[in-house]
């Protein structure tokens, strides 16, 4: 075996889990959950409170996505330990899946539509108001409308 490999090159094969795990159990909660701005907090009270272990299924699905991310960044720390940045290709890749891995997660955050989704969604996508010349018009067209 190579001398440089060591624990820290688990990381990529557990966020494989994780993300299998995140799969799983999202698909689970899609079977009860209302996707209507009205209902959807209540559908995820119901989830908890009258499916047969649907508590555990929603809660696997929040701790899974905490795992997800502390593998996730101890994936890219390790990355750049090893100077792994230097596979320009592969860095890239890996920064655009980055990004798109946060995107997801920031949907998911905004699921539930609570308080905190509500608030988390008005604050996120305010700081795109922050492009010059374009970033309130493409704020308002997110919202479609002028607010959340």
């Amino acid at each position: 075996a190579p001398s440089n490999i060591s624990a820290w090159w688990n990381f990529g094969s557990l966020l494989g889990v994780c993300l299998i795990l995140q799969i799983l159990t999202g698909l689970f909660l899609a079977m009860h959950y209302t996707s209507d701005t009205a209902t959807a907090f209540s559908s995820v009270t119901h989830i908890c409170r009258d499916v047969n272990y649907g508590w555990i299924i929603r809660y696997m699905h929040a701790n899974g996505a905490s795992m997800f991310f502390i593998c996730l960044f101890l994936h890219v720390g390790r990355g750049l330990y090893y100077g792994s940045y230097v596979f320009m290709e592969t860095w890239n890749i890996g920064i655009v899946l980055l990004f798109a891995t946060m995107a997801t997660a920031f949907m998911g955050y905004v699921l539930p539509w609570g308080q905190m989704s509500f608030w988390g969604a008005t604050v996120i996508t305010n700081l795109l108001s922050a492009i010059p010349y374009i970033g309130t018009d493409l704020v308002e067209w997110i919202w479609g409308g002028f607010s959340v």
